[in-house]
């Protein structure tokens, strides 16, 4: 990590001093810290392109600000959940722990014995579920939730970054694991055998609901754990480190286009 900082404020100072290629690396240095982020908030890939593109943009457009105060991954992150924080795409996506429990109960068919096909779609429908799930909690929560559990950034680094004292953001984000904890306990079958809901009883309502699409895997990546990897390390873990592994189970998601000459040019073009 030291590594890589260097090399961003490295090519920070160049990009300030006028480098073309300079911006356009800088852009390519962060853009897939900033689409993993927008992806376990948003949870929607094309509003988290569409948000990584505006974040990157705010961030070369506020570059000369930067004066090396804190490291540049923390400044970049700063930008992007302050964006996240006001745009609509951040506040509007909010579900309910009561209305996303009801969803997931509803159209359950009787336990399925997934051959392997299915172990792709099963992993599929896991990681949007467990996803889609925090969505559940509000967005102050739920940046909190990502940056602390998720991301395992430290606390004096995320207060930082969300401009609170460490005491708020410890608090926001011991009362985002407690929900998380508390929902996925009682509903998640990954979690509790004892829950209505497992991934083959729910996959046929949510592939009919466009939630997943057999072959088309949008939500597992290449390096995303398999099903049953998920399902022996569940059973194997005990109380909150159930729910903790399916939420940093999902892979990272690198964005999809190399934004960085199409950004530079965008925002040479507006200054």
């Amino acid at each position: 990590m030291t590594t890589i900082q260097n090399t961003l404020n490295a090519l920070v100072r160049d990009a300030q001093e006028g480098s073309s290629s300079a911006l356009e690396d800088v852009v390519a240095g962060i853009q897939d810290l900033i689409h993993h982020l927008a992806m376990r908030i948003l949870v929607n890939p094309a509003d988290a392109q569409d948000a990584t593109q505006e974040i990157l943009i705010l961030v070369l457009t506020q570059l000369p600000t930067f004066r090396g105060e804190s490291a540049f991954t923390t400044w970049v992150y700063r930008v992007a959940t302050n964006y996240l924080l006001t745009s609509r795409k951040g506040i509007d996506r909010k579900l309910s722990f009561e209305v996303f429990g009801a969803d997931l109960e509803a159209g359950l068919v009787s336990d399925l014995s997934p051959d392997m096909g299915d172990l792709v779609m099963l992993n599929e429908l896991r990681i949007f579920c467990t996803m889609a799930m925090l969505l559940c909690l509000d967005i102050h929560h739920r940046i909190a939730y990502v940056l602390g559990d998720i991301l395992e950034l430290e606390q004096n680094e995320a207060s930082i970054i969300l401009g609170i004292t460490s005491a708020n953001f410890r608090k926001r984000l011991s009362r985002a694991r407690a929900d998380i904890v508390a929902f996925t306990t009682q509903a998640c079958g990954l979690v509790n055998t004892g829950a209505k809901c497992t991934c083959s009883r729910r996959l046929p309502a949510a592939t009919a609901h466009g939630c997943v699409t057999p072959g088309k895997p949008v939500y597992t990546t290449p390096d995303a754990p398999a099903y049953d990897e998920i399902l022996a390390a569940t059973k194997a873990a005990v109380g909150e480190l159930k729910v903790l592994k399916l939420q940093k189970a999902t892979g990272y998601y690198t964005c999809p286009k190399n934004l960085g000459a199409r950004i530079a040019q965008i925002v040479r073009a507006n200054t």
